[in-house]
């Protein structure tokens, strides 16, 4: 690989992370319009697409021509970067040392969407060159970080295709799977009454106890739910919320219930098994609960054999060493869009480490962005000339 490509990556990266597209709020659009502006300067045509959120615009390209097509996701939003004071630099302002790029969003995951940038860029080059035929669909996605629609919107408006790579931070790590995730609210009634005659009222701290225990035992059994790649389903009491002041008994309280579930599930399946605990717990205790599933992402899964997978796993060991065995992601990304909406065969595959995801003093290898420009060229060619 080139200095030159490696200062390519460099710059467009670094571009990309001084970008703040913090979400909440939302402020993806800034982003947006540099990558736009960027392909039409490198003479693709690409779209600004409103949907469905005017304020907050995506990105779509396509480029090339005839079979397959390769679609390559990535989402512009990043977390808040939180409390400065904790980062060793600003984490806007992207600073390198000793080959280590420093700054929100530089592994989650704006690494993959400028390798996905570049490629898309470096591969319109060639099929116009008529070295090979096939088509690339370029997706800068908003919304993923708080489960919005944004590349469920992309794949509605036909930017689809035959295969797909969602470019999230894998080590270069080629995922056939990944577990699903549903955020459950749980409100315990009580009644409110002055602290200084608490037996007036019914404090619905003592009301959630029974249903802490029910929840526990239901962790308990689901981690008896296991899957070759993924390992074992997780409910996990995550948040706890009740009172109001000091000096009143409250009359409710809040659980919150991270739910991390396998393809062999469903979050029908999981909302029917909450259904039948807080029945339980009402039948046993006579305490009244209701409650809401907040957030979903599903979990995807396709064949480990899959042509795709095969590829993406060959060149990942062949450039940058990287296991070949199958393997699942645990996190929860948008190649669900991919798979379940838009029926492709896709991966969760790209640079940089899972753990650096929200981080403070986030970061990533340059070298291992350059090896994954690298390796995602090489399957782009191995897939259009096959």
């Amino acid at each position: 690989m080139t200095n030159e490509t490696r200062d390519r990556i460099t710059e467009l990266l670094t571009s990309l992370v001084s970008i703040e597209t913090e979400n909440p709020p939302g402020n993806e659009r800034e982003a947006a319009e540099f990558i736009d502006d960027w392909f039409r300067e490198e003479g693709i045509e690409s779209v600004l697409v409103d949907e469905p959120n005017a304020a907050r615009p995506q990105v779509a390209a396509r480029v090339g021509e005839g079979d397959p097509t390769v679609v390559l996701n990535g989402h512009i939003d990043v977390v808040p970067a939180g409390d400065g004071d904790q980062w060793s630099n600003p984490p806007y302002e992207p600073t390198i040392e000793d080959d280590v790029l420093y700054g929100r969003g530089s592994a989650d995951m704006k690494a993959g969407v400028a390798v996905a940038m570049l490629a898309t860029v470096d591969i319109a080059t060639a099929v116009d060159a008529g070295e090979f035929e096939g088509t690339v669909v370029f997706h800068a996605a908003m919304g993923e970080e708080t489960a919005e629609p944004g590349t469920k919107t992309l794949l509605e408006a036909e930017y689809t295709g035959d295969y797909g790579i969602v470019l999230e931070p894998t080590s270069l790590r080629t995922a056939t799977s990944e577990k699903g995730l549903a955020w459950y609210e749980i409100t315990v009634a009580g009644d409110p009454s002055h602290a200084s005659r608490p037996d007036h009222g019914t404090n619905a701290i003592s009301n959630a106890r029974p249903v802490l225990e029910a929840l526990e035992t239901y962790d308990a059994e689901v981690r008896t739910r296991e899957d070759d790649l993924l390992g074992c389903s997780y409910a996990t009491v995550t948040e706890f919320e009740a009172g109001t002041k000091e000096n009143v008994v409250p009359e409710s309280a809040t659980i919150t219930v991270d739910r991390r579930f396998l393809p062999s599930e469903t979050a029908e399946q999981i909302d029917s098994e909450i259904d039948e605990i807080l029945a339980t717990v009402e039948v046993d205790h006579g305490i009244e609960t209701t409650w809401r599933r907040t957030r979903t992402y599903e979990s995807a899964e396709i064949p480990v054999d899959s042509r795709l997978a095969e590829v993406v796993r060959d060149h990942s060991a062949a450039v940058a060493d990287v296991p070949a065995q199958p393997w699942g992601i645990q996190a929860s990304t948008d190649v669900r869009n991919l798979v379940n909406d838009a029926g492709m065969e896709a991966i969760t595959w790209g640079p940089g480490e899972l753990d650096q995801a929200h981080t403070y003093d986030e970061c990533i290898e340059l070298s291992e962005v350059v090896r994954g420009y690298e390796v995602l060229y090489r399957v782009l060619e191995d897939l259009f000339e096959s």
